[in-house]
Formats: C-alpha cells, structure tokens, sequence
C-alpha cells in the first residue's frame, strides 16, 4: 500500500496538524516576560500608604541600606514581593576583592555591584528615604548608584481617565509626531 493510500487514522490526523501548525525554526518569537512590565508602563497599582507616615510609601521599588559593624549590605525592595535584589561585602566574591568591608572603597565598589545587579533585571528607577551627609561613605554609594545609570526617583501613575474627562493623559507608550519633532509637508498656493 502506497503510503498516500493508507487509511486516516487519528494519529496521522493529528500528526499533519501538528505539522501545518508548527512555526518554522526560522522565525523567532520574543515574549516579554518582565514580570514589572506594568510598573514600566505606569499603569500598575502603586500603594498610596497614609499620609502620616514618615517615608511613606508610594513606591514600586525602594533602597534600603544596612550598615553593621562589620559588612555593608543593600537591598531593592519591592512593595509587595520584599527582597529582589541585594548586595553585600559579606558574598565571598565581593569580599575578596575588598582591602576592608566597611571602608569607603567598600561602599563605592558595592554601590558599583548594586548598579549592575539593578540595570540587568531592568530596574532603573527606585525611591532612596536614606538621609546620607555630604562626603560621608553613604553619600559616595548613593552618587555610585547615580553615576551608574540608577534614578531615585520613581516616575508618577498615571491616573484612571473616565469618560468625562476633557483632557486625557498622553501615554508613555505612544509616540506622537509633536514628540518626534516631524511634522506634515504643508501645500503651497501656487
């Protein structure tokens, strides 16, 4: 029996599907599986906290900075999932490049560290409540963070538009031609 001669059976059936279906190899998909994709966007929900409370809390991402007498460690938190990121002077790898853990050189190369760790996972922007004094240790890991492409501060929500709303917001995701700087050819009267 020739094979275009053999009877429809459910697995060949099934078999051709899957082969009409498939992509070729060729073509190449990206998803964006940014879990934070909505805080990029703005849209996600962002804690208001009480207004009585001394940092607050309206913040995607925060900064907190733990000193001992001993290591140095800093942490991005997330309002809702805690800890994302961290350094410290305690992992074995930043200790051994280190003189001291606690010294300025200490503070400088973890804020370095910190920056990276921030700019590989996609979080550029963070809120900092630390009061550091100017020229101290702490002043120089907050201006590392700075210098290494890491904002404090986080841009606002957008607000809900309603219907009845005269002016709507312009999204950061649309780009318009007034933004661009191009505008439309004008017609003579010739």
């Amino acid at each position: 029996m020739s094979r275009s001669a053999r009877p429809l059976t459910s697995a060949r059936v099934l078999h051709k599907i899957k082969e009409l279906t498939t992509p070729e190899t060729s073509a190449k998909f990206v998803f964006n599986r940014n879990p934070r994709n909505l805080e990029r966007l703005r849209i996600a929900y962002k804690p208001g906290g009480y207004h009585l409370e001394k940092p607050g809390r309206s913040y995607w991402h925060t900064l907190e900075i733990n000193t001992s007498g001993r290591y140095v460690s800093a942490e991005v938190k997330h309002f809702e999932n805690g800890t994302i990121l961290s350094a410290s002077t305690q992992e074995w790898a930043i200790k051994q490049q280190l003189y001291k853990t606690n010294d300025t050189a200490a503070f400088v190369n973890l804020g370095r560290v910190l920056a990276q760790r921030c700019l590989q996972s996609g979080i550029t922007e963070m809120t900092c409540n630390v009061e550091a004094v100017p020229g101290s240790k702490l002043q120089k890991l907050l201006q590392t963070l700075k210098d290494n492409g890491v904002s404090f501060e986080e841009p606002a929500r957008l607000p809900n538009t309603q219907p009845w709303d005269a002016k709507r917001h312009e999204k950061p995701w649309e780009v318009t031609e007034q933004a661009l700087g191009t505008t439309t050819p004008q017609k003579s009267d010739k």
